[in-house]
Formats: C-alpha cells, sequence, structure tokens
C-alpha cells in the first residue's frame, strides 16, 4: 500500500513538474513571439515610412518639374498651350516616337529630368483645366481629379492590396497668381509596394524560425532549471514521508543559487536528522539512567508500605535514600539539558566573544572559595589579558567548571588544582591539571563518551553521572576547538582545551553582529 501511495505521489509529482514546464516554456516562447512581433512591427514601419518617404519625394519632383513649365502660361491651360509648353519631344514621346536628338534641336531640346520623369511607368501624369477637363496626360490609367485645399495635397488611396499615392497642385500663373489649371500625378510605387511585401514575407519567415529555435532553447533552460527544483520535491516528499530518510539533494555541478539553494536544504535536513537523534539518545539514555533511581525509590516506597513505616529506623533511611536518588535524578535531567543544549550552540550564540582572562579568574575564585580544602593555582603569564575567542561567557565558565570539578573529584591525597593559559601559534590554550588518581591508556579514549565511568562505583558515591566530561566535549566541538588528555595512573590528569584566538578586529565584527541581531528580535 505504501509503495502504490507512494507512486501515486510521485506520478502526481512528475505531472506537475511536466505542466510546470510547459506553462514556462509557453510563457517563454509568448514573450518572444510578442517581443518579435514588436520588433518586426517596428522595422517593418520603419521602413515603409522611408520609402514612402521617397515615393512622395519622386512625385513632388515631377510636380514641381510640371509646374515649373506650365505655370510660363498665360491664361487658362488649354491642350493648345501645353503640349508646346512641353516642347515637341514631349509631344515625340507622346506618340510613341523617341525623343528629339538634342543635336538636331538644340534650342528645343526636352530637360532631361523632366523626360526621365514622363517616362517613369509608375507615375501617371494628368494636367487638368479649370473645366477639369484632361488636356494632357502621359497615358496609362487616367486618375481622377478631386478638389482640395491650398496648392498642393498628397494622400495615399488603396487599390486592392497596393498602395498608391495621389498628388495634387494647382498651377498659378507667374505673373499674375491666378489659377490656370491643375495638375494630378499618381504613382503606382511598384517598388514600394513589392519591397513591402517581400519585407513582410521576410520578416513572418524569420520570425517564425526565430520563434521555433528560441522556444527550444527556452525548453532546455527551462528543463534545466525545473529538474532540480523537482529533485529538490522529490526529496522533501521522501523526509516528509519518513523523517529519518536519508535522502539529500545530489549535487547539481553548478554555480548558481540553485546550487546554493541545494547545499542550504542539505545542510537544514542534516542538522534536522541531528536533531532527531538527539532526541532518540537523550529519550534512550534518560529511560536507562533513570531506570535505576526509580527502582530504588519504588523499593523504598513498597518497603515502607508493608511495614517501613511503623518502624522509624527503616523509615527516615527510606526518605534519606529517596531524597538522595531524587536529585540524582534532577541533576541528571539538568546535565541531559546542557548536553542538548550545547549540541545547537551554532544556532544559539553565533557571535558571542568573551575575554579569556576575566572568566579564568573568576572561575578559579569561585571554586577556590567552594572547595576550600583544595588550593587552586591561576598561571595567565604567556597570556595577554585582552586574548579574546568566540565563545559564550557562560559555556566557557560551564566548561572550566567541569574539568576542575573532575579534577577535585578524582584526587586523592594531594589536594592541588592548576589552571594555566597561554597563547601560541593564533591559539588559546587552557590546560587544567590534578595530582589524583590519573586515567588508563584505554579509558583515556573513553572517558568523553555518555554515562561513561572510570569506576563506576566510586563515581556514583560522589555523584557523578558520566555525563561531564561528554557536555565539555560538545561545548569545545561547536566552538570549532579541540579537547583532549594526558594522564599518568597514580600521578594524575591534564586535560588541554585549544580555542582560535580572535584578533581585535574580529572581535568588533562580531560584537556588531551580535548587537545588531538582537536588535532585530527586539523590533
Amino acid at each position: 500500500m505504501k509503495m502504490m501511495k507512494r507512486s501515486k505521489k510521485q506520478e502526481k509529482l512528475g505531472t506537475k513538474h511536466s505542466s510546470i514546464i510547459v506553462r514556462w516554456v509557453s510563457i517563454v516562447a509568448l514573450t518572444i513571439m510578442v517581443s518579435f512581433i514588436i520588433f518586426s512591427v517596428i522595422i517593418y514601419s520603419i521602413v515603409g515610412q522611408q520609402s514612402m518617404v521617397q515615393q512622395k519625394e519622386t512625385s513632388r519632383e515631377m510636380v514641381v518639374k510640371l509646374n515649373d513649365s506650365l505655370n510660363q502660361i498665360h491664361g487658362e491651360l488649354q491642350i493648345s498651350n501645353v503640349v508646346p509648353a512641353l516642347t515637341p519631344s514631349a509631344r515625340k514621346i507622346l506618340q510613341g516616337n523617341p525623343p528629339i536628338n538634342p543635336d538636331e534641336h538644340p534650342n528645343n531640346a526636352f530637360n532631361d529630368d523632366l523626360l526621365s520623369s514622363l517616362t517613369n511607368k509608375d507615375l501617371n501624369v494628368v494636367v487638368y483645366n479649370l473645366e477639369k477637363e484632361d488636356v494632357f496626360d502621359n497615358g496609362g490609367v487616367i486618375p481622377k481629379f478631386k478638389q482640395f485645399k491650398g496648392n498642393f495635397h498628397s494622400e495615399t488611396v488603396y487599390k486592392g492590396r497596393r498602395k498608391e499615392l495621389l498628388t495634387y497642385q494647382k498651377v498659378r500663373d507667374a505673373h499674375k497668381g491666378k489659377v490656370t489649371g491643375y495638375i494630378v500625378v499618381a504613382n503606382k510605387m511598384s517598388y514600394y509596394n513589392g519591397l513591402m511585401k517581400d519585407l513582410l514575407k521576410w520578416m513572418i519567415r524569420i520570425s517564425a524560425v526565430a520563434i521555433i529555435f528560441f522556444t527550444l532553447i527556452a525548453f532546455i533552460i527551462v528543463r534545466g532549471i525545473v529538474k532540480p527544483i523537482k529533485e529538490m520535491s522529490r526529496v522533501a516528499l521522501e523526509v516528509n514521508a519518513d523523517p529519518n530518510s536519508t535522502a539529500r539533494i545530489s549535487d547539481f555541478h553548478r554555480h548558481d543559487e540553485l546550487q546554493e539553494l541545494a547545499v542550504s536544504l542539505n545542510q537544514m535536513l542534516d542538522r534536522m536528522q541531528r536533531y532527531i537523534d538527539q532526541q532518540k539518545e537523550f529519550v534512550g539514555d534518560v529511560s536507562h539512567e533513570l531506570r535505576t533511581p526509580v527502582a530504588v525509590i519504588e523499593g523504598h516506597l513498597n518497603m515502607l508500605e508493608r511495614w517501613g513505616k511503623d518502624d522509624p529506623e527503616i523509615l527516615e533511611e527510606s526518605i534519606k535514600a529517596s531524597l538522595q536518588e531524587a536529585k540524582r535524578m534532577q541533576h541528571l535531567i539538568q546535565e541531559m539539558l546542557d548536553l542538548t543544549r550545547a549540541e545547537q550552540i551554532n544556532v544559539q550564540y553565533p557571535n558571542a566573544v568573551t575575554n579569556v582572562a576575566d572568566v579564568l579568574k573568576r572561575v578559579a575564585g569561585d571554586m577556590s572559595m567552594v572547595h576550600k580544602d583544595f588550593v587552586i593555582r591561576l598561571d595567565m603569564d604567556d597570556m595577554p589579558q585582552d586574548t579574546q575567542i568566540q565563545i559564550y561567557q557562560g559555556h566557557l565558565e560551564q566548561l572550566l567548571v567541569i574539568l576542575v570539578d573532575n579534577g577535585i573529584k578524582y584526587s586523592t591525597d594531594r589536594k592541588e588544582i592548576n589552571i594555566s593559559a597561554g597563547l601560541a601559534q593564533n591559539e588559546v590554550h587552557i590546560i587544567v591539571q590534578d595530582f589524583g588518581e590519573g586515567i588508563s591508556k584505554e579509558d583515556q579514549s573513553k572517558i568523553f563518551n555518555r554515562f561513561y565511568r572510570v569506576d563506576k562505583a566510586r563515581t556514583r558515591e560522589k555523584g557523578g553521572n558520566g555525563l561531564g566530561l561528554s557536555i565539555a566535549q560538545k561545548l569545545v566541538h561547536s566552538y570549532h576547538g579541540k579537547i583532549g588528555v594526558d594522564s599518568v595512573e597514580g600521578q594524575g590528569s591534564q586535560f588541554i582545551i585549544a580555542f582560535p584566538s580572535l584578533t581585535k578586529k574580529q572581535a568588533l565584527k562580531l560584537r556588531e553582529r551580535d548587537q545588531a541581531e538582537k536588535a532585530k528580535k527586539g523590533k
């Protein structure tokens, strides 16, 4: 059933990811298509406008040339005065004959520009008189006359799918300024229409190819982005289904935000797994260690219930034993909580900074006051007074108290504890030395394990649970330090801890960051 449910989830997840890919590719493809359409419209419009300007200029030049020849005529334009004004060369052209050779009639040679304009197949030229009668044209389709305001008018009309440019000009007598006729030039704009048609055709083709090409690229890119997300979702579902799962996001071999996100998620999952393991260890250890004191208390209570409550001696003994076991349980639970907190320091105190000398002086003084029968010496000659390390002050105090208390517990006749500190190779070294029983080579590798006791009988008498050194090791490792032991049986032990020292600049930066985070939490 679980396999079936998981397969259904995977199928649903695969469908979702497929829809995501399709959706993103569609968005990208639509964006590309719209961009190309806008770009094509802009290019098409620019080319069209420039070509239209050229066509208007051609028509205007034709009108100007004709007007320059016709405005010299006095009176209304008629065939009789228009045709002579356009010279015999123009007449021969209109009749279908070749133009007159300039060598034959040098004084009547037709203007070359006007000749070339009149022979342009795209231009249909008509000259109207005041009665709107055709007095001159160069053949072809004769454009109809249209009333217009002013001396000059130009407009674009559509003939089917083709554009045609109509230009109107009033001819005025050069001397009197009166209107003598009208010039109408119809420009079929064959080049313009052909150019715009071909341009539109090629733009559609290029746009279609570009859209297909970039859509494929978009598909590849989106697929490359969605694939890591799909992997992250798969791992998230698997971990959600089974919190003890060791599934992790694989390396994507890419240098971007997705790779950073994958690394962060893996680190988060590893931390969650450690918390789960810590919880299991905590429950297992507490249940194991509490079994004995609970059994002792239960035994005394049973004895009291049966006959001890009537015997003052047994009653007193049972109450004292039960209270002692209750205190031991309380101490055990507190140590277990300290051990759990020590494994979460990088979250609670990431920017804590402490002056080593101040803490050493305070701990040495406090322990001397509590244990007046012991001589506790402090030597800090090899360490500057302003030496700082990255650790929470309370944790450094707790660490030193654990080590000093451990030395006092296992001291014999020589009741001395030496604490020394020095700075070497950018590391702060702190040594806590006792002159007690010592630890064998075999036990030295195990003393930092949870609940491990070198002499279980003596440790129980002294109230130890075997968690102190384990807490010390967790505290040191949580702050990127090192801890070790050097011991000789019958002569004593020295515990050596080392932390990276901080420069003044590093310490100041950490303090500023800590204050900023506190201010942020305060808000």
